[in-house]
């Protein structure tokens, strides 16, 4: 690209015949100039512009990359986390049948055990019963004969 430099420092060789007017060149050439260096400066910005506005993409683009790295590992971490926690749900329901199974096996031989006691109990009251009524027939019979020596 030409600068306005180059434009600025531009000559022309001077021809005898049919030569332009050199103060009309002159004067077209520092409009042009003119034109040009403010076209120049105006396009250097928006080059400066791009560049600054690039740069933006840039580092947005860079958050954006980030931001889904942190999404892609907060989604694993969930998921990681989910599966653990089912895993941890599974045990603590397998260890709460295996409590309920101990209790209620603790339970059935407290029962047996209890149902062994009643039925001693039972055996006990049936042989004292027999023991009393042993007792108290051998009372009335002897009450009997005690009678029976009173009345002779």
């Amino acid at each position: 690209m030409i600068t306005p430099l180059e434009i600025e420092n531009k000559t022309f060789s001077k021809q005898v015949m049919s030569g332009y007017n050199v103060d009309e060149v002159k004067e077209f050439m520092a409009e042009i100039l003119a034109d040009y260096e403010k076209l120049y400066k105006e396009n250097i910005e928006y080059k400066d512009k791009i560049a600054v506005l690039n740069q933006g993409i840039q580092h947005y683009k860079s958050i954006e990359d980030t931001l889904q790295n942190a999404l892609v590992v907060a989604q694993g971490t969930a998921e990681t986390v989910k599966k653990n926690a089912k895993v941890e749900a599974e045990n603590i329901l397998k260890e709460a049948e295996l409590n309920a199974i101990k209790s209620a096996d603790e339970i059935n031989k407290q029962t047996i055990e209890k149902k062994l006691q009643l039925d001693d109990a039972k055996k006990q009251f049936d042989v004292y019963k027999a023991k009393m009524e042993a007792l108290l027939i051998s009372q009335l019979e002897l009450l009997k004969e005690i009678n029976k020596n009173d009345e002779n």
